[in-house]
């Protein structure tokens, strides 16, 4: 009886294991994944918790327009936030002037009472604002962070440039691609940004962030070397997985070809697409509700699967980008739009029930 009770199953599940996190900007998921926030709450929460360290994040971008750009300034934005040092490389003539165009977060206080100020329909409901603090709750649920000095995920204010004290005294490094004939350099500047975040078993103390802006960029004097570029991709990815880091890399696809494409996409952990909306595509705007307030589309093709080898299964792959009040990014599911059932069954059972009530009996 002794030895029945000392046994214990080799799929018991070890709590005293499971990390605290007291790291600003980090948060602890299952099968012991480590997430650092993407700086789009909405997009966190479809990832199922952000970007996982030791992950390499891609977007591919809209050759039509610069979408890609606000996933790649919230995310770089929320790591300044958190302090997290950052490695930004760009094919512009002077990456560092990027950094004015990062936005800002919103204040904690205008995020409290947003909903009260901006709804004046609610103002006399006192007794519905004192049960909203229990909804709070399950919100918080997501926040690790709340109790410290920053969330672990802002609201950013895209028209509100990045205050000049997160970018001093931050360990900040810019580099430009554009007249770079090999990728040795890049390569050589990653290592050495990798080398802050080695992974162990103790506690972490920072994460890195490196964001590679329009990677095949026609600009550059690499970009025909296709060979060259996927092992790039192959070596960053091999280095970023024994450190505490994310990279997120941006690429127009379709100036390359399909196959060096296919090969890009599928040595992403997460992959990403950004697709813009033209402004008067009737037959789009007939199909979706909310089609005014849309700026783009967002495709989730692939979600980063570490420790496991179970697939993450998505409730919705397409999300509509919108920017509210044109100042915050916000990703809604798509809605199809109410169809008139004049025009036709286009319900399925459901019309097919009410035309067959106009013809007679139903016959089972």
């Amino acid at each position: 009886m002794a030895t029945s009770k000392s046994r214990t199953s080799s799929f018991s599940r070890n709590l005293t294991a499971v990390p605290s996190s007291n790291t600003p900007g980090l948060k602890y998921g299952p099968n012991g994944t480590i997430f650092i926030s993407s700086g789009i709450p909405d997009l966190d929460k479809i990832l199922g918790g952000g970007f996982a360290l030791g992950s390499l994040v891609m977007v591919m971008e809209d050759a039509e327009a610069p979408h890609h750009m606000l996933l790649l300034r919230n995310f770089m934005s929320q790591g300044l936030v958190h302090k997290q040092p950052l490695l930004y490389a760009s094919p512009s003539k002077d990456p560092k002037g990027f950094l004015g165009t990062l936005p800002s977060p919103r204040p904690c206080k205008d995020d409290k009472d947003k909903s009260r100020d901006h709804d004046p329909e609610q103002e006399g409901l006192r007794i519905a604002w004192q049960y909203k603090k229990y909804f709070a709750e399950h919100q918080q649920t997501f926040d690790n962070t709340r109790d410290g000095k920053h969330e672990y995920c802002n609201d950013f204010d895209l028209r509100k440039p990045l205050e000049r004290h997160f970018l001093s005294g931050q360990h900040i490094d810019c580099v430009s691609i554009l007249h770079n004939s090999d990728l040795g350099a890049l390569r050589d500047r990653c290592a050495t940004f990798f080398t802050q975040f080695p992974r162990n078993d103790g506690s972490i103390t920072s994460a890195g962030r490196i964001a590679i802006q329009s990677f095949c960029a026609p600009q550059c004097e690499y970009s025909n070397v296709e060979w060259d570029m996927l092992s790039f991709i192959r070596s960053l990815r091999s280095m970023i997985r024994s450190s505490n880091a994310v990279a997120v890399v941006t690429f127009p696809p379709s100036l390359l070809l399909p196959s060096v494409s296919k090969r890009w996409q599928h040595m992403a952990d997460t992959l990403l697409s950004v697709r813009a909306i033209p402004d008067e595509d009737k037959e789009l705007a007939n199909l979706l509700t909310g089609y005014q307030d849309m700026v783009g589309l967002l495709n989730v093709h692939k979600v980063a699967r570490i420790n496991t080898q179970v697939p993450v299964i998505l409730d919705a792959t397409t999300f509509s980008i919108k920017l509210q009040k044109r100042r915050f990014l916000v990703l809604e599911c798509l809605n199809q739009a109410p169809i008139d059932g004049a025009s036709g069954n286009s319900y399925g059972t459901s019309a097919s029930c009410s035309a067959s009530s106009r013809t007679g009996t139903l016959e089972f």
